[in-house]
C-alpha cells in the first residue's frame, strides 16, 4: 500500500512539474510571440484577420501548439513550414529541446496542409481522388492536336454564379444580384467562364459539363425523331441493321413552353440500331433550318441502355469542314451533351448537319440516337407561385441547414410566366429541366423557391452526374466520372479608399465523415482550392497588380462545397461591388489570364 502509495505520489509530482513547466515557458507572452511568427509569415501571401494560439499540450514527447481558424489560410509550403518551426523553436526554453513541435490550425498539422502535389515525400497509405482510366464522355477526332497529357480524359462540373430566376415572393423574374459598375453578378462571371475558362480547360483535354446554357445564340434549332417544330429534317438509311424504337421513353419537344416538372425527355421515344465494325454502315441524321447565319453550339442527346456502344461516331457538317467526335454512350444519357460550337449557312444545306454511324470498334453493341438541339435559344420553363401558396425565405448558401421561413400567399390564380430573356441568362435550375435532369435534383424546395433550388440544385446535379461511376458509386445518375467541381463567383464588399477586395476560395471537409467514396480525404478540396487560388494570385500580381490581395480559404458550410461527393472549390474571385476590383475585372485582358 505504502508502495502504490509513493509511486502515485510520484506520478502526480512528475504530472505537476511538466504542466508546471508548460505554463511557465507557454506564458501569455511566449503565446504571442509564436503568433507573431505565424501573422509574420501569413502577411508574405495572405490578408487575414489575426493569427493566435489558442491553446498548447505536452503529449509524450511532443509539444503540441493549437492555432485559431485564420492560421489555416496560409497556403503552407515545404519552405514556410520549416521557417515557422525553426523560428518557433528559438522561443522556448532548452527544457523543450528534446520535445517534437506540432502546430495544428483547423484540425491538421500545418505540414499536412501542404498540398499533396507540392510535396517532395508522399505519405505511405495516402489515398488520391483518381479513377481508373475510361474513355471519356468526348473525344474529338478532328482537333489538329491531341493532347496525351494535362486533363486528358477529365470530366470537370463548372458552373459560373447565380442567373436570371423566378422570385415567388414578388410575382416575377428578376436577377439574383443587384445591378452594379454596368454589370451583375449573374452576367458578370459568365464573362469569364463561356468565353474563356471553359474552351481553356476543353483545349487542355478536359470534358467540361455546365448547369447552364453556354451558347449565347438567342436562335435555337431542335431536330427530333419525334416531332420538328419547323422544316428541319430527321432522316435514316438502313442498311443490314435496321433503326428500331427503343422500349424508354426519350425527347420530344410538343409543347412552347414547360411548366411545373414536365420533362421533355420523357415525353417522346428514341431510335437505336446494333453497330458494326465492317461492311455497310447505318446512318441517322439530323438536318436543321438555321434562321440566320451565324455561330451556333450543337448538342447530341441519345439513351445509355444495356450494351451501349463507347464509340459512337458523330459527324458535323458546317462551314467550316467536318468535324467528328466519338461520344461514350454508356454514360450521359437522357440529356443533352455538348459537342461544341461551329458556324452554319442560313437556311437547310447538305453542308450543315449531323450525322451518327453505327460504325464501331466492336460489334454487336447498341448505338442509339435522339434530339440534337443547336443554339441557345430563349428560355422556355414558365413559372408561377406554387399551388399551395406557399413561399420560403431565400437563405444564403451558407445558411441553408438552418430551417426556412414560410409564407403564405394571398389565394389568386397566378399566371405562369418565362422569363422572356435569352436561356444563357437564366439560372442554372431551368436549364436543368429543360436538359431532363430530375425533379428532385432542380427542386429541392418542389416548387416553393427557386432561389435556393437554384444553388442547391448545383452540388445535386454534380452527384447525379457522378452517379454509378467510380466517383459516386452508390448514386443513381448519369456513369460520368467526375473529377472536381468548380463554382465561379464574384463577391461583394468594397472599401472607402483604392483598397482590392480580392480573392477567396471556400470548399468543406466534415461531410460524409470527411472522405470521399474512394476513401480519399475530402482535404482534396483544400489542395484543389490552394492550387487554384495561388495560380490565379500569382498571375494577377505578376502581370496586373503586385499588391493584389489574397484572402483566406475557407472550410466552411456552404451547400455548393458541402454536397458534390467529388473535390470541390468556390471561387470568389473579385468584388463586383468594389471600383479597385472592377477597375479589372472588367479588362478583357484581366479576364483572358
Amino acid at each position: 500500500m505504502m508502495f502504490i502509495k509513493k509511486i502515485s505520489f510520484s506520478a502526480i509530482f512528475a504530472l505537476a512539474t511538466i504542466q508546471g513547466s508548460i505554463a511557465q515557458e507557454l506564458s501569455p507572452e511566449v503565446r504571442v510571440q509564436i503568433a507573431t511568427v505565424l501573422n509574420e509569415v501569413a502577411r508574405k501571401e495572405i490578408s487575414i484577420g489575426k493569427i493566435t494560439i489558442d491553446s498548447a499540450k505536452l503529449q509524450k514527447d511532443e509539444l503540441i501548439l493549437f492555432a485559431n481558424t485564420n492560421c489555416s489560410y496560409i497556403p503552407f509550403r515545404e519552405n514556410n513550414v520549416l521557417e515557422i518551426y525553426s523560428r518557433v523553436r528559438t522561443l522556448l526554453t532548452p527544457d523543450f529541446s528534446n520535445c517534437k513541435v506540432k502546430i495544428y490550425a483547423d484540425k491538421k498539422a500545418i505540414e499536412d496542409l501542404i498540398p499533396t502535389a507540392l510535396r517532395s515525400r508522399k505519405e505511405k497509405g495516402t489515398i488520391s481522388f483518381t479513377h481508373k482510366s475510361t474513355k471519356p464522355l468526348t473525344t474529338r477526332l478532328s482537333n489538329p492536336f491531341a493532347p496525351t497529357k494535362g486533363l486528358v480524359n477529365r470530366h470537370i462540373a463548372l458552373w459560373q454564379s447565380h442567373g436570371y430566376y423566378y422570385e415567388a415572393k414578388l410575382s416575377r423574374w428578376e436577377w439574383q444580384r443587384a445591378r452594379v459598375f454596368q454589370t451583375v453578378e449573374d452576367l458578370f462571371t459568365q464573362s469569364y467562364v463561356l468565353p474563356y475558362l471553359v474552351p481553356m480547360l476543353e483545349n487542355a483535354g478536359a470534358n467540361v459539363l455546365v448547369p447552364r446554357e453556354r451558347d449565347t445564340q438567342v436562335a435555337e434549332v431542335i431536330i427530333d425523331n419525334d416531332n420538328n417544330r419547323d422544316t428541319s429534317i430527321y432522316s435514316e438509311i438502313n442498311t443490314d441493321k435496321e433503326w428500331q424504337t427503343g422500349s424508354s421513353p426519350g425527347f420530344a419537344h410538343f409543347r412552347n413552353h414547360y411548366v411545373d416538372f414536365e420533362n421533355p425527355f420523357k415525353e417522346g421515344t428514341y431510335r437505336f440500331t446494333q453497330t458494326v465494325k465492317k461492311g455497310k454502315e447505318n446512318l441517322a441524321e439530323w438536318i436543321p433550318s438555321i434562321p440566320e447565319t451565324g455561330k451556333y453550339a450543337v448538342y447530341v442527346s441519345y439513351q445509355t441502355v444495356d450494351n451501349s456502344t463507347d464509340d459512337a461516331l458523330y459527324t458535323i457538317y458546317h462551314k467550316g469542314g467536318i468535324s467528328r467526335f466519338k461520344v461514350n454512350q454508356t454514360m450521359g444519357g437522357g440529356t443533352w451533351i455538348y459537342l461544341g460550337h461551329f458556324s452554319f449557312d442560313k437556311g437547310k444545306n447538305p453542308s450543315g448537319k449531323v450525322v451518327l454511324s453505327n460504325r464501331s470498334s466492336k460489334s454487336g453493341r447498341i448505338v442509339t440516337a435522339d434530339a440534337v438541339k443547336i443554339g441557345g435559344g430563349y428560355g422556355n420553363i414558365a413559372r408561377r407561385v406554387s399551388p399551395c401558396g406557399i413561399v420560403t425565405e431565400n437563405r444564403k448558401s451558407s445558411d441553408a441547414n438552418a430551417p426556412a421561413v414560410s409564407t403564405k400567399l394571398p389565394q389568386i390564380d397566378y399566371s405562369y410566366e418565362t422569363s422572356g430573356y435569352p436561356r444563357f441568362t437564366e439560372a442554372a435550375r431551368y436549364w436543368m429541366q429543360w436538359a431532363g435532369i430530375p425533379d428532385s435534383i432542380y427542386s429541392e424546395s418542389h416548387g416553393q423557391n427557386d432561389y435556393t433550388d437554384d444553388y442547391k440544385s448545383r452540388g445535386l446535379w454534380v452527384n447525379y452526374l457522378a452517379g454509378g461511376s467510380a466517383a459516386a458509386p452508390n448514386d443513381k445518375g448519369l456513369n460520368i466520372p467526375v473529377d472536381m467541381a468548380f463554382a465561379f463567383h464574384s463577391d461583394a464588399g468594397t472599401t472607402p479608399n483604392d483598397s482590392i477586395i480580392g480573392t477567396l476560395g471556400i470548399f468543406q471537409t466534415a461531410a460524409n465523415d470527411g472522405i470521399f467514396a474512394n476513401g480519399a480525404s475530402r482535404y482534396a478540396s483544400r489542395d484543389l482550392t490552394d492550387l487554384i487560388q495561388s495560380h490565379i494570385v500569382n498571375d494577377i500580381r505578376r502581370l496586373y497588380e503586385p499588391n493584389w490581395t489574397r484572402r483566406g480559404m475557407w472550410n466552411q458550410s456552404y451547400y455548393e462545397a458541402r454536397v458534390p461527393k467529388v473535390p470541390t472549390m468556390l471561387l470568389e474571385l473579385l468584388s463586383h461591388q468594389n471600383f479597385a476590383d472592377m477597375r479589372y475585372g472588367l479588362d478583357p485582358r484581366f479576364r483572358f489570364t
